[in-house]
């Protein structure tokens, strides 16, 4: 079995958590294809990655709680096998409605092992520690969502649109297989309260209470926010207004993903000396940076792609900074329940993403503006939150930096 602290054991919780971006980045883009192919407008297209965040925020509700009780392992078990399962469902789909719909049962069952992969970080580690785990699996994990588009840009003009779905399949097969002969249980006490849906919307009511949880997820939510719009309208921009082919679009998001791989790098590396809130501030820092940037390129550019491209980057070199961080000083509070808090985080950032997707795709046309003004907004509503929320994570919080925030 692996052993924490290895680089396999981070490899793996790595794999688990890129299972999200796999699905939604590496048929990106096959959305104008999948369109033309069952005969759906860009709104509808666009519900199979909206519904897919439903189902990924639906999912995650109940896995971090019944982990606590019945352990990681298990729970992840169940659910690779409904991702595979649902994956070949998406490939076999007749119609755009029942894409949707096996979209959402596919999210359902890749919600957990992102849940999970972060409650086995609270388990095994504390504190700045932590939050560097979570950095060298962000790092890790930006390796897959920087070659799916590419991939799958190359598997849309081989084949069509049902190849990336068969791929995603085999990627949850190879995955359950890991779990189960080389991942060992990382939960040492579990919860023996009773558990109903009234103990769970409970304690997700106790873990609101807590100012630094909230100040936490709020910056999560917003930094996610951005990604997702960018994830939700790039292939209809960058192709549609642009004039990007489809495997030079994968090339452009692959760029996008090693941003945020090289920002989470960074951070992994220099967490231990100053602290999660100080890299907090840096990254929505650059959020807000690549928001602006964005809108001033998109209203004085030349109508070159780079006026997205770039100022994303930037973007996402902030979200691979501040996303892990914040993620880990929203758990530190709770290790007996981190699981519930990985759930109600992972619900509210899907959901809010969802939401974000919904309105992008219902502005989608001809031009980059519905896009951009949502990278901005959500740029700086982050380091607005971190600004606003100095004291109130200072005074709740455990995690107070070495050198101040």
């Amino acid at each position: 079995m692996l052993k924490p602290d290895t680089l396999a054991f981070t490899l793996l919780l790595a794999i688990l958590t890129s299972l999200g971006p796999l699905s939604t980045d590496m048929y990106l883009p096959s959305l104008p294809n999948i369109g033309a192919a069952l005969d759906a407008d860009p709104s509808s297209v666009q519900l199979t990655l909206s519904l897919f965040l439903f189902g990924f925020a639906a999912g995650q509700i109940f896995y971090g709680p019944l982990s606590d009780r019945y352990g990681r392992k298990p729970l992840l078990a169940v659910g690779l096998v409904i991702y595979a399962l649902a994956s070949l469902a998406c490939a076999l789909a007749p119609t755009i409605e029942i894409l949707i719909l096996a979209r959402f049962l596919q999210a359902l069952g890749a919600s957990g092992p992102i849940v999970l992969a972060r409650s086995m970080v609270r388990d095994v580690y504390e504190g700045n520690r932590a939050g560097r785990e979570l950095a060298r699996i962000g790092s890790l994990m930006g390796l897959v969502p920087a070659v799916a588009p590419t991939i799958g840009g190359f598997l849309q003009a081989m084949f069509d649109w049902h190849a990336s779905f068969v791929g995603t399949a085999i990627f949850g097969a190879a995955a359950l297989a890991a779990v189960q002969f080389r991942l060992g249980e990382t939960l040492t006490t579990r919860r023996t309260d009773p558990l109903s849906v009234g103990a769970i919307l409970r304690s997700f009511n106790g873990l609101l209470g807590h100012a630094a949880y909230r100040a936490y997820v709020i910056i999560v939510c917003g930094t996610f926010g951005g990604l997702f719009a960018f994830i939700s309208a790039s292939s209809f921009v960058l192709q549609n207004v642009y004039g990007l082919s489809e495997v030079v679009y994968g090339i452009c998001f692959g760029l996008v993903a090693l941003s945020y791989a090289s920002g989470a790098y960074f951070a992994q590396r220099v967490v231990g000396r100053y602290g999660i809130a100080r890299l907090v501030g840096w990254g929505t820092m650059l959020n807000a940076i690549g928001g602006v940037a964005m809108a001033l390129a998109v209203a004085f550019g030349p109508g070159h792609a780079a006026e997205i491209v770039v100022p994303m980057m930037v973007y996402m070199v902030g979200l691979g900074i501040s996303m892990p961080q914040a993620i880990a000083g929203a758990l530190m509070p709770f290790p007996d329940r981190a699981g519930a808090a990985s759930s109600l985080m992972g619900f509210l950032q899907m959901i809010s993403a969802g939401v974000l997707g919904v309105a992008v795709g219902h502005f989608i046309g001809e031009s980059a503006w519905p896009l951009t003004a949502t990278v901005l907004i959500m740029g700086l509503i982050t380091y607005g939150t971190f600004l606003v929320t100095r004291t109130t994570r200072q005074s709740h919080g455990p995690l107070p930096t070495p050198h101040g925030d």
